[in-house]
């Protein structure tokens, strides 16, 4: 009898033990959508399935199509809710309808693991946002518990702004005001819920010429911390051991630390000189490297913090500077940015960056495949103007189409379409998701051919 009820209590801690370090197996990514050129959410999901070692994602709103598309895959998926709707998220009844409109319809097919209230509330503010922050989230995690929903966290992500310093990380501390009032209640709630402290650290936002090794991962003389006695070689560890000195210093070091949000921008204006590729795939290497050899940091050695890279993707309608839109480690056709790593069938990140990809060409045609991608019978003009857009924009010999081109006639946006989303099809390796163009794209045995245009086979 004490035999049998040993083995089930090692049989219980086993499978705690194993759903605790399978829950963190690779690096993540923010999937953002600002853009009008980007893949279709199923076949990023696939992408990320099938070519990345990219095991989970983390999203700036709830999005449906992006949840259904994730369903299956097994990647983790953490959503994020408006910081508009914090005040309403208070009101338990609120709370328990927004868990049923947004959580219940894709729990637990899709694999959502977080739900985030809101994005650098103290950053960002109003007033009235932060101080229902904390409230907002206990309401949250209790409609879900109510919902019968007990495998999604609840937490917020921070800027860094709410340090006063961490230069050294053993003199840092939270900004008096933010301390006592809102970050400690807020680790109170994730101490209790077992939830990790999400923060935003951005070695990017403090480059200087004279740091730039230290902040991206390259052989530095390193920054010996004199109270601590510990060295410090980079400017990621630095920023992560002042967030652990100043939970520390309010009683919550026993929190886990999860980083949200972290980059590089791989291009920029003139006068943005830091935001190059090399600079970019040094830091975001690096930063792989660092996470798979788990190597923790100066004052939390050994720990592998659950790691969200800024972006997936380029996103074109962002506004502002040139770089806030190259944050992206791929282009919208899926080809990497630059390398760092996490590719499919790669040994690891090289240690010198390659160049930019050249935008992707038409391949001449060839025998031997007798397949075509064309728009299906429903799609409408606006979806497949959307289509000749996309395919364009991303360095597809779009000649044939222009007048005078031996594909411009008939001059109509389904027969412009039919050639591009073909010609993008055959040039992307004939895989079935390389037709999908949103549901609208459909493949075909009959050659499309006629007159002067011949279709890629």
């Amino acid at each position: 009898m004490e035999f049998s009820k040993r083995y089930c209590l090692f049989s219980v801690l086993l499978f705690v033990y194993v759903q605790h370090f399978a829950a963190v197996n690779s690096i993540g990514v923010n999937y953002g959508t600002l853009g009008n050129n980007l893949p279709p959410p199923a076949q990023v999901a696939q992408f990320l399935k099938e070519k990345t070692t990219i095991d989970r994602i983390k999203l700036f709103d709830v999005n449906p199509d992006i949840l259904r598309a994730f369903a299956g895959t097994g990647i983790f998926v953490a959503v994020t809710v408006p910081n508009g709707e914090i005040p309403n998220l208070v009101d338990i009844r609120y709370a328990r309808r927004w868990v049923g409109s947004n959580i219940k319809p894709f729990y637990p097919q899709t694999k959502i693991n977080y739900i985030l209230v809101g994005n650098e509330v103290l950053h960002w503010g109003p007033q009235n946002f932060i101080d229902n922050l904390v409230a907002a989230m206990r309401s949250l995690h209790s409609a879900l518990i109510q919902s019968g929903i007990k495998g999604v966290n609840v937490t917020t992500a921070h800027a860094l702004s709410i340090l006063e310093s961490s230069d050294p990380p053993s003199l840092a501390k939270f900004r008096p005001g933010w301390d006592i009032g809102d970050l400690a209640p807020t680790l109170q709630f994730l101490r209790e819920t077992r939830s990790p402290f999400m923060v935003n650290p951005y070695p990017y936002f403090g480059y200087s010429p004279e740091q730039a090794n230290f902040a991206l991962f390259k052989p530095n003389r390193g920054m010996r911390d004199r109270y601590t006695k510990r060295t410090y070689t980079n400017m990621f560890d630095q920023l992560i051991d002042a967030v652990y000195i100043s939970m520390k210093k309010l009683g919550y070091g026993d929190v886990d630390i999860a980083v949200g949000e972290t980059g590089w921008a791989s291009a920029g204006d003139s006068f943005e000189p830091k935001c190059t590729i090399p600079n970019a795939a040094s830091y975001n290497g690096g930063l792989v490297k660092k996470y798979n050899q788990g190597i923790g940091t100066p004052l939390l050695p050994g720990r592998k913090f659950e790691t969200y890279i800024f972006a997936l993707f380029n996103e074109n309608l962002k506004s502002g500077v040139t770089s806030e839109r190259n944050f992206g480690l791929f282009h919208p056709d899926f080809t990497p940015v630059y390398d760092i790593g996490i590719m499919r069938g790669t040994t690891g990140v090289p240690d010198q960056p390659g160049p930019k990809p050249t935008p992707s060409v038409s391949t001449p045609p060839t025998k031997g495949n007798q397949k075509w991608c064309v728009p299906k019978a429903e799609a409408t003009d606006e979806q497949l103007q959307s289509n000749i857009d996309f395919v364009c924009s991303q360095g597809m010999d779009c000649g044939p189409i222009q007048p005078k081109g031996d594909c411009f006639n008939p001059n109509t946006k389904r027969a412009h379409a039919s050639y591009v989303m073909n010609s993008w099809y055959q040039s992307k390796g004939r895989n079935d998701f390389d037709c999908n163009f949103s549901g609208t794209g459909t493949i075909t045995t009959s050659d499309p051919s006629h007159g002067p245009c011949s279709f890629l086979s």
